[in-house]
């Protein structure tokens, strides 16, 4: 069985909020003629209980000198791969153990659904030969499965990347990866990290802000099921470690480049309040009742209503002031999804 979340986990964060569908983000900012870091940022400060609207250039006068950004590392994968007879199939995370979680889906005109289909043993035929085999059930619509060649690899010849039905054709990899991606593995892409350029990495270091690395591999979106999270491999390598360590004892703070990265660090905390070097898969949900140890500021996208990531948001914010900036930002026009605006939530 997979590990289940937390029952405050089911409580609708933004009960009654609608996302209006033309706010979601159909295609990369480029595609829109602007710069990766020309899309919009919102900042919410929990302490003033103030919102203000930025674009996304200016995201390195908002930090401070001797604050630390981490930021993932993972790069995303071609992890959607056709079948024959209208379907899909998505490859999600590796499994502890072996085997991958897997999403069956069918083509509905220029998108793909949830497939309710497939058995257990049943062996899908893929391109190129290769021969997927469902095990059990892990969830309502994934399931544990093995491939008969090595994943990544057969990924990266036969793959195209995940697509929503909100974005109306396909786009080249490139357009899903980040300036720091250099691992391989996400299923989708830690988002979040998308705006940053190398120029504006530059500005915020002149500034005095270090940025240091950590790598959470990302599985398929959760957002159709109303699913908790599920384990997903990171790594948090020492000297990342160290340095939030030493930030928080400097009176730094310390922001996350993605919920991604708050998952991989908390996990990393060991009782004494400390970061320590871990590696492995994690099952971290980060929620009101059980908030950040480690993490003071979080940069992110803006996400469903019903999404398990708003959790761990109202963790940062507190509900009323979440709920003020999500209001605000569909008033503002703001644009959701992996292509569209930001959030940076600072204490």
């Amino acid at each position: 069985m997979l590990p289940q979340a937390p029952a405050a986990a089911k409580t609708p964060v933004l009960s009654g909020f609608t996302l209006p569908p033309e706010l979601a983000a159909h295609e990369p900012a480029e595609a829109r003629g602007l710069p990766r870091d020309g899309v919009r940022l919102l900042v919410s400060h929990r302490a003033a209980g103030e919102i203000s609207h930025h674009t996304f250039r200016e995201f390195p006068g908002l930090l401070l000198p001797g604050d630390l950004l981490v930021v993932n590392t993972s790069g995303t994968v071609p992890a959607a791969v056709s079948l024959s007879g209208g379907r899909t199939v998505h490859f999600g995370s590796p499994l502890p153990g072996g085997g991958w979680l897997i999403e069956l889906r069918r083509r509905d005109g220029a998108a793909t659904v949830p497939d309710g289909g497939g058995t257990s043993g049943e062996a899908l035929t893929l391109p190129g030969g290769a021969v997927l085999t469902l095990g059990e059930r892990a969830t309502g619509r994934l399931w544990r499965a093995r491939l008969s060649v090595a994943v990544l690899p057969y990924l990266l010849a036969h793959g195209t990347p995940i697509r929503y039905s909100y974005v109306a054709r396909d786009w080249p990899l490139e357009c899903y990866q980040t300036v720091f991606a250099d691992r391989p593995g996400s299923a989708e892409m830690p988002s979040a990290s998308r705006p940053f350029t190398a120029g504006l990495v530059t500005r915020l270091v002149t500034r005095g802000v270090t940025v240091a690395p950590l790598t959470l591999h990302t599985g398929v979106s959760s957002l159709e099921g109303d699913e908790d999270p599920y384990p997903e491999p990171y790594d948090v390598p020492p000297a990342t470690a160290r340095l939030v360590n030493l930030t928080r004892a400097a009176g730094g703070r310390v922001i996350a480049a993605g919920t991604t990265v708050v998952r991989a660090l908390e996990t990393a905390v060991d009782p004494a309040g400390q970061v320590t070097a871990a590696a492995g898969w994690t099952s971290r949900v980060i929620t009101p009742q059980d908030g950040p140890r480690v993490v003071d500021g979080l940069l992110t996208g803006l996400h469903e209503p019903r999404s398990s990531h708003l959790l761990m948001l109202s963790a940062f914010a507190g509900p009323e002031l979440l709920r003020r900036c999500y209001d605000a930002a569909a008033e503002q026009r703001y644009r959701w999804h992996e292509f569209g605006d930001t959030h940076l939530l600072l204490p």
